[in-house]
């Protein structure tokens, strides 16, 4: 792996030209790489936890604050969209003003933006600080990684990479768990205002450990036109397939967003081939694997993050259990992601990430199929394999998208690489949440007429129709107070069974994305920066 020069800019001394093979100037605690990456993994593993443990806690937020399934979706589609198109653009504000500045004040950012959501009193407040949340976050991220790079000497920089993976691997998947504890022993409210103290952690041992490297040849212009363009983009997108159910899949404003969502894509590609320095230079996808192992994040995300949405209102509403029961039967989920990374690692390492990546997904389709034909009377045995299963599936893909992406990637390019990993991974989830939401609403919009029909329950008006709709969109039974308990009993059957066709026919739509992400997943090698750092990895 080539060695890429930087300025320490920390000290007060000169600034001398470093490079990441280098001893990195330490004064006491600062610039030591293990201290630093384990600063760097706290932020990290902040931001990482919160793209989950939400999930957990959104059932509890919908029943406190009346808000819609679609007001529900926003809470995780606002944090992983402002993630998602800001990453990139955060990445490169860290190369022109210091990855630790950009730590510094994400760190700050992120927990001021979850202390206001703990005191929000409407959705619209968590709403809008959840997308604080994301773009404090995006600041996060890349500049975590920009500081290993520039911290670690080339022959240990992977084993960097693999442990600041597992951190996120292991943060995404504790996620439930810990939420789970939180929303039930103390109230949804703590599953953010935790992120306040952690903050401060974080930016203490910043400011004690943390130094700051800058590239010499570090860009001096934004392209802010391609950042706009990309956004637009990417709202118009997601927001066409979360309104889709409500204005209809044939209507004009579904169609008219989904065309504005293409047509700033193509804009956004045409000038990213005119500008100096572009906010993605489109010349990193002529790698076939690169661009492979962008694609393989973005259908991994869809199919995991998307599927986990619907898991939590299913455990919850559908099995009524507690916000800690069903954190607790994540537990194979969360616990296999943890145990298969490291050996994942040592697979990829051995073999190259192919086969493992490819058997990876084909796990996860396996397993999500699996999910697809759980219902009200399955058991914990049932559920817990094929949860253990999707864990054991990922590991592979969460450990080894770095070392395809940024490996594959020129040295001069491998910044912008990671941030694109990190991007397509939100932006996965992002779609994930909103294509499968989309499944879920036309399937129990479509079905749930009939069902209460052939029921034999009392007509409902097309207003009440629209409200029962959202509330097993959710998996809860739309029983008004004082309801006689028979009819309540057939009322919350229908709703469940209901549900439970949606939540399968996601499923399933989720397991077809990930067979399309084997065959995707052969494409993928190990790049020629990964093998040299991998020959300088028997010096350790």
């Amino acid at each position: 792996m080539t060695s890429q020069t930087t300025i320490d800019t920390t000290g007060s001394g000169d600034k001398a030209p470093v490079g990441p093979s280098d001893k990195a100037p330490s004064d006491g605690l600062r610039g030591h790489p293990w201290f630093t990456l384990f600063t760097v993994a706290v932020g990290v593993m902040m931001v990482a936890l919160d793209g989950t443990i939400v999930a957990i806690a959104n059932p509890a937020i919908q029943k406190d604050l009346h808000a819609s399934f679609a007001d529900v979706q926003w809470i995780t589609n606002g944090y992983f969209l402002a993630l998602a198109v800001t990453l990139i653009t955060a990445g490169k504000l860290g190369d022109r003003f210091g990855h630790r500045q950009t730590f510094l004040i994400g760190v700050v950012g992120f927990a001021a933006a979850s202390g206001a959501i703990g005191f929000s009193s409407s959705i619209a407040l968590v709403v809008t600080f959840r997308v604080f949340q994301g773009l404090f976050g995006a600041l996060l991220m890349p500049a975590a990684l920009g500081l290993l790079r520039a911290t670690f000497p080339a022959e240990k920089l992977n084993m960097a990479i693999g442990i600041w993976g597992m951190v996120i691997g292991a943060s995404t998947a504790g996620g439930p768990i810990l939420g789970g504890l939180l929303v039930q022993h103390v109230s949804w409210q703590s599953v953010f205002f935790i992120n306040v103290p952690v903050g401060v952690i974080a930016l203490v041992l910043g400011l004690m450990i943390l130094l700051d490297h800058r590239a010499e040849n570090a860009p001096r212009s934004f392209d802010v036109l391609g950042i706009a363009l990309l956004s637009g983009a990417m709202f118009c997108l997601v927001w066409a397939l979360i309104k889709a159910p409500t204005w209809g899949w044939g209507s004009g404003l579904t169609w008219t967003f989904l065309g504005a969502s293409v047509l700033g894509f193509v804009l956004f590609a045409l000038w990213e081939k005119r500008v100096q320095e572009p906010l993605i230079p489109l010349g990193l996808f002529r790698s076939v694997p690169l661009s492979a192992g962008v694609v393989l994040m973005v259908l991994m995300a869809i199919a995991f993050l998307g599927g986990l949405f619907f898991v939590t209102f299913y455990l919850q509403n559908v099995h009524g259990m507690s916000p800690v029961d069903a954190g607790l039967h994540l537990l194979p989920l969360t616990g296999m992601m943890i145990v298969g990374s490291p050996l994942a690692g040592a697979l990829i390492t051995k073999t190259g990430p192919r086969i493992p990546l490819a058997g990876g997904m084909a796990l996860t389709a396996i397993s999500m199929y699996g999910m697809s034909t759980l219902d009200t009377g399955t058991s914990g045995a049932v559920m817990s394999l094929w949860f253990a299963g999707l864990g054991l599936g990922l590991a592979p893909v969460m450990v080894g998208a770095t070392e395809v992406i940024v490996g594959n990637a020129p040295m001069e390019l491998s910044g912008v690489a990671g941030g694109l990993q990190q991007a397509a991974m939100q932006i996965g989830g992002s779609l994930g949440t909103a294509v499968l939401g989309a499944v879920m609403a036309s399937k129990v919009d479509g079905d749930l007429a009939g069902n209460w029909a052939d029921a034999k329950l009392p007509p409902l008006t097309p207003a009440q129709l629209d409200q029962a709709s959202e509330a097993v969109q959710v998996g809860a039974a739309p029983v008004a107070p004082g309801t006689p308990a028979a009819l309540a009993e057939k009322i919350t059957t229908v709703a469940h069974d209901t549900f439970i066709s949606g939540m399968s026919l996601a499923c399933l739509v989720a397991a077809g994305v990930a067979v399309v992400a084997v065959f995707v997943a052969l494409l993928t090698k190990r790049g020629d920066n990964a093998e040299a750092a991998g020959a300088g990895a028997g010096h350790i």
